[in-house]
């Protein structure tokens, strides 16, 4: 398989980094916004100050408000919020080329359904080899050029590498895997995680606490995994452990500054009202909440922050249930 162009689907800030690298190597770069202005702002001024401020962009990228235009590519890479990722599929799909592959770059389970992005392209893109890219990344240092290792998981290994050779160089290092739906599962549900671990540092509980969510948070995140029919050791790699410590210890992370808001007494209407960017977190909560339930799986921190950001529960409360539960045996892959 040969790959000479790649649309990107989505100008946010990740979207935005994404074109970043893929330009970099070389290869025919379209851009997709939702937004015209901000299409219009990086073909003039080679910024997106909306989503990625103060980045100077590559001059070979090519942004469109016209979503057939990225479309028409060698290979898409699918980077829009979750909850929106089903309709703008259906819109991308009379577009792409007879099988095209597809990355899925969003992370989240989509709210309403509670199925993961994988199920959605499988449904609304079928014909196209799916893909997902995951893993420890900020969007401002991918688009900096600094040091960066991610998961590429595809079922068809061709597939997976032409992908791989595509978008990696020498500082954004994809490393291939099959088990797509495991990479999913962590790049989702770490959203979810990182709501509590801010939280906590909201409420000034230490770094012992931090440390204690993150551990039994990855033991959530391998029985939901295991669950849904991924591989336990998938959670041990860059799109399950490897994201998870990311996201849970820096306030570059939309979810846990907005934990770390919860923490410190504000409300959700009022931090969700005053930013532009999606704290994936918030919605994936309820997906995950209703996974749980349905699969007969425990995975109380993640019940904890649905009820908080979801049903209206008190953080104290919250807070206050975790503690007493029943001491129990450590074993990660109870259910």
């Amino acid at each position: 398989m040969n790959i000479d162009s790649i649309g990107i689907i989505g100008a946010g800030a990740w979207g935005t980094a994404l074109a970043q690298a893929v330009a970099g190597t070389g290869h025919h770069t379209v851009l997709w916004a939702h937004e015209a202005d901000v299409a219009e702002s990086i073909n003039k001024s080679r910024e997106n100050p909306l989503y990625l401020p103060e980045v100077a962009l590559n001059p070979a990228i090519r942004a469109t408000a016209v979503i057939e235009e990225a479309a028409d590519s060698d290979a898409v890479l699918l980077v829009t919020p979750a909850q929106f990722l089903r309709s703008v599929a259906q819109n991308l799909a009379p577009a792409l080329p007879p099988g095209a592959p597809v990355v899925i770059c969003a992370k989240g389970i989509e709210q309403e359904s509670g199925a993961l992005m994988t199920e959605i392209a499988a449904h609304v893109l079928s014909g196209h080899p799916i893909a997902v890219l995951s893993g420890p990344t900020f969007a401002a240092e991918v688009a900096r050029g600094l040091p960066t290792a991610v998961t590429l998981a595809a079922r068809e290994k061709p597939v997976g590498e032409a992908l791989v050779t595509a978008i990696g160089s020498q500082t954004f290092r994809p490393y291939l895997n099959d088990d797509v739906l495991g990479a999913e599962i962590g790049g989702a549900v770490k959203n979810v995680l990182a709501i509590a671990c801010g939280i906590a540092e909201g409420k000034r509980f230490g770094d012992n606490a931090r440390a204690a969510l993150i551990t039994r948070g990855l033991a959530e995140m391998t029985r939901l995994c295991v669950a849904k029919g991924g591989r336990a050791e998938t959670m041990m790699g860059l799109s399950g452990l490897g994201d998870l410590t990311l996201t849970c210890t820096s306030t570059q992370s939309r979810n846990y500054s907005l934990g770390v808001a919860l923490g410190e007494g504000r409300t959700l209407d009022d931090i969700m009202a005053e930013r532009r960017s999606v704290a994936e977190g918030v919605f994936s909560a309820a997906a995950v909440a209703m996974l749980a339930s349905k699969l007969k799986i425990d995975m109380p921190i993640s019940d904890g922050i649905d009820a908080i950001v979801n049903r209206g529960a008190e953080v104290e409360d919250i807070i206050k249930s975790l503690l007493a539960r029943p001491f129990r045996v450590e074993r990660e892959s109870r259910r």
